[in-house]
């Protein structure tokens, strides 16, 4: 099949409730996107907050397509997560809880679905756990993903006065003539949209230091 038509088509499947459900299903607004992704657990949305701030992924289906294969006279079917289209090409994810990975059945799967995923020239991947430090900054940012709710000369002012090792405390004050909550959330815009850096592998705080993306 035609990646552009994987990439225009919507999700295999939908989203599913009833009581007692014990996983957590929803939808996700992609500033990637410019609209509603779904997830079908909180590991899935994690990572597909991972995706939205990841500036080298331009575009997230969700439940992109099913897989059917012939194993040992027995058919298999699959959906995975999710497809992303990365710089580096078309990337398949697939997202699972690291305790689970370990089940025959989980393992068989996943190993066919490389196989298949990979005969096409793509790459595919299995995320389970992501780091809580990073997550946590990434959600603190990803509340600054709607680039229509901050003045673009506001940003874009903000984005020359900051230079690189500026702390962060010190970057929310580098437009001292505009209020200092106005020049913080284009500060965490900025980052947002990756034209500032810093480590999000460490607690983000007052003492982070920047850099402009190389």
């Amino acid at each position: 099949m035609d990646l552009e038509d994987l990439l225009a088509a919507g999700p295999w499947r939908t989203l599913r409730w009833y009581k007692g459900q014990k996983h957590f299903s929803g939808s996700f607004w992609s500033a990637t996107e410019g609209a509603l992704v779904i997830y079908e657990s909180l590991l899935e949305l994690a990572w597909l907050l991972e995706a939205d701030f990841d500036w080298s992924v331009s575009r997230i289906i969700a439940q992109p397509f099913l897989m059917t294969a012939r194993i040992d006279g027995t058919e298999r079917k699959h959906i995975p997560d999710f497809l992303l289209m990365t710089t580096s090409g078309p990337l398949v994810v697939d997202v699972k809880p690291a305790k689970r990975l370990s089940r025959p059945e989980v393992a068989f799967t996943f190993a066919w679905s490389r196989q298949v995923i990979e005969s096409r020239g793509w790459e595919y991947v299995v995320r389970s756990e992501p780091d809580s430090v990073r997550l946590a900054n990434i959600r603190i940012l990803a509340r600054h993903r709607r680039a229509w709710l901050f003045a673009s000369e506001i940003v874009d002012r903000v984005e020359v006065a900051v230079t690189d090792g500026m702390t962060f405390a010190d970057a929310c004050g580098s437009v001292p003539e505009l209020d200092e909550s106005l020049v913080r959330s284009a500060v965490l815009r900025l980052m947002w949209a990756g034209r500032l850096m810093t480590d999000l592998d460490k607690p983000l705080t007052s003492a982070s230091l920047l850099r402009r993306r190389p």
